[in-house]
């Protein structure tokens, strides 16, 4: 078992082509973003998991004792045989989760508990951690914020179990894991994201564990090996929406009126949004293009930012986007995929965000 604190950072993501016909097997291409999701990880022995989400306001812990004497043999191995909706109602009936726990902190919660039962049951006895998870991703906007965190949940408890090496050297800031180490992680990353979204198409979970880009159909990966260096503008419309009921909307319009309509056009697939419309016309009017990223119904757009963009004329339009009332970050795609890290290679923002390292 791992004795001092694990730190670990996954990317979000935004899909530049294929958000919803990955889900119909068709192909997405998708890339990571320059945005990530950290968590620590720390052993202790108050004989107590606590999960603590600055983020949102959350901070929980359970009796391990307690945990261990539930049965949770309705969990499996770890697959997808058990539909998620029966194995979250299981799951909350044997950990008590109360039935008026708000989505975000139901999801969170049942996830981090499935994967921590799944994969901490094979230990001799279930370990007792802290674990802390911050992020500069933004919840509910399409940018791959549950896969990055489920992805850092499972990289942090494979190895915390030792189910695969911690890759960080000494004297290195951060570390890589083997492709090996990384398909296990990805596997369990996807059943946390089925905890969440129910049906995912496994492409967020892939391309936060990956990093870089990557060419996504059927469940089959298939890394660029040259991923363009693109700059973007990433703009928040602030519009909530389900991705869950987004892709379910879309699978209904297939099997009726839009079997014979392009899949590529989103606003026909109805989740577009007249903000996502705003945005597009904006950076046109300063002869940049547009579009959704993610589900659609609201969330995030990017505008690709041309090399010869001068400072000041990427500065007027995200002016122009924030005054609409829109987040708005210049930031980049290609990132890394899932990480570990040294605590002093991480920004005094982040380190203050994760308990003061």
């Amino acid at each position: 078992m791992l004795s001092e604190a694990l730190l670990v950072s996954a990317p979000g993501k935004v899909i530049l082509h294929g958000e919803h016909a990955v889900v119909h097997g068709k192909v997405a291409l998708a890339v990571a973003l320059n945005l990530r999701t950290f968590l620590r990880l720390q052993p202790h022995s108050n004989g107590q998991v606590c999960l603590n989400l600055p983020n949102i306001g959350i901070k929980r812990a359970w009796d391990v004792a307690r945990l261990q004497l539930q049965d949770t043999s309705f969990l499996g191995q770890g697959d997808a045989s058990a539909p998620p909706a029966e194995l979250a109602e299981k799951l909350k009936e044997a950990v008590g989760l109360p039935e008026d726990c708000a989505d975000p902190e139901r999801a969170a919660v049942l996830t981090f508990l499935y994967l921590y039962l799944c994969i901490c049951r094979k230990q001799r006895a279930l370990p007792s951690l802290d674990i802390t998870v911050w992020s500069k991703l933004p919840p509910g906007a399409g940018l791959g914020s549950s896969a990055a965190y489920s992805v850092c949940m499972a990289a942090a408890l494979l190895t915390a179990c030792e189910g695969i090496p911690n890759p960080l050297q000494d004297g290195k800031s951060t570390g890589r894991w083997t492709v090996e180490d990384l398909e296990l992680i990805n596997k369990w990353a996807f059943q946390g994201e089925r905890m969440i979204h129910g049906n995912p198409s496994g492409v967020d979970n892939a391309v936060s564990t990956w990093g870089g880009a990557l060419r996504y159909q059927q469940g089959k990966i298939s890394p660029l090996k040259r991923p363009p260096a693109l700059k973007i503008l990433l703009t928040n419309t602030k519009v909530p929406r389900s991705t869950k009921a987004l892709v379910a909307g879309v699978r209904s319009r297939l099997l009726k009126e839009l079997i014979d309509m392009n899949q590529h056009h989103l606003n026909a697939l109805g989740v577009g949004h007249a903000l996502l419309d705003q945005l597009c016309h904006v950076t046109r009017a300063h002869g940049l293009h547009s579009k959704l990223t993610g589900a659609g119904g609201g969330g995030c757009g990017i505008t690709l930012l041309r090399p010869d963009l001068e400072p000041p004329e990427v500065e007027a339009v995200k002016q122009a986007l924030r005054n609409c009332g829109f987040d708005c970050w210049e930031t980049s795609i290609g990132a890394p995929g899932i990480s570990v890290h040294a605590p002093a290679s991480l920004d005094a923002a982040v380190r203050q965000a994760l308990g003061g390292l």
